[in-house]
């Protein structure tokens, strides 16, 4: 095979997360795998690939490296690279598209690739909320994939969703943290359920919240976050008879002792401790703080601030679980509330 042949069969996208060297090493396996590249084909060289991609050599380096540890790649001093072996074992070829990269996010992604092993490759993507590229980025890749798992959150326009997930072969799907209302067919989804989750672990919290008068969740006026958080916290503080708020922008918001702050953004948990430091009152004990999603940071920050969060290695895990299996089941991940001296 010429190597202008090679090179065709190779495409290095430089909007996808997946970095270079695993999207070099995954294009050469799909070769493989279609017949499109044989034994002993004789593969392009380090340079040879550097030039044609414009990728550092230690890029192309670090593919080749990966495919000779999976007895794909076998090399000859003095004459290069040849395809060893056509045994591929990678039967899934997986599309993981994810809505933003965060700390959580990547011990999703991390548990996902731990579990799978060698048994799969994986093309990510991240959208950043963004109904238009969501959409643009899915029905591109119709059709090319095992599987397709995607997390389902966006600012705007996600009253569409519904329409453009259930192009996806259902076989195939797995909704990732999220259900979307209107996608049809049997599918597998690892999700959360927003408002029975805050509810409980309000409830866990209860007797921490009762020297408290209102509570107050930060929920921006613009945000992917699920609106059913809100519906439960709402039927918590009805439920037990707390005053509460919704504040659009904390920065703005006046902020006094027997109050409790429940926070999505980290950006947001960063201003509201500001200003409550600024004006004297004692985190814990004027002014009450619970966080969304559990970082390791948040166990040392003003000795320790209060979390509600999913198990998100779980999360990864139950997903590489469904692609193994091929299964359609729906898996429903539990919360946890982990108390610290912020409550």
């Amino acid at each position: 095979m010429e190597q202008n042949d090679i090179f065709k069969l190779i495409n290095l996208d430089d909007h996808s997360a997946t970095p270079k060297y695993q999207q070099l090493a995954n294009a050469i396996i799909q070769a493989v795998r279609k017949g499109q590249i044989g034994i002993d084909c004789v593969m392009p060289s380090i340079n040879e690939l550097s030039f044609e991609f414009q990728i550092s050599r230690d890029t192309a380096e670090k593919g080749y490296k990966y495919l000779k540890s999976i007895g794909l790649l076998g090399s000859v001093p003095g004459k290069g690279y040849y395809i060893k072996s056509t045994a591929v074992e990678q039967e899934l070829n997986i599309f993981l598209l994810f809505n933003k990269l965060s700390a959580h996010k990547k011990i999703i992604y991390d548990s996902i690739v731990a579990n799978l092993g060698g048994s799969a490759s994986i093309d990510f993507y991240i959208y950043n909320n963004d109904f238009p590229h969501f959409s643009n980025l899915l029905l591109s890749k119709q059709d090319q994939y095992t599987h397709y798992v995607i997390i389902p959150h966006f600012v705007e326009g996600g009253e569409n969703a519904a329409e453009v997930i259930n192009r996806i072969d259902k076989d195939k799907l797995i909704l990732l943290d999220k259900l979307v209302a209107g996608v049809d067919g049997k599918y597998g989804a690892v999700y959360e359920n927003f408002a029975k989750d805050i509810y409980q672990a309000l409830e866990q919290a209860l007797t921490r919240l009762e020297k408290y008068q209102t509570l107050k969740i930060i929920f921006p006026a613009q945000t992917y976050f699920p609106r059913e958080i809100l519906n439960g916290f709402k039927g918590f503080c009805t439920q037990y008879a707390f005053n509460y708020d919704i504040v659009h922008d904390i920065s703005t918001e006046e902020i006094k002792a027997g109050e409790v702050y429940i926070n999505l953004m980290e950006d947001d948990l960063v201003t509201l401790v500001q200003r409550i430091l600024s004006l004297n009152l004692k985190v814990g004990r004027d002014v009450g703080v619970i966080s969304y999603n559990e970082t390791p940071l948040k166990k040392i920050i003003l000795d320790g601030i209060t979390t509600i969060s999913s198990d998100f290695a779980m999360m990864g895990r139950r997903t590489a679980e469904l692609i193994r299996q091929r299964s359609t089941e729906h898996v429903e991940i539990p919360f946890y509330l982990t108390l610290r001296p912020s409550l």
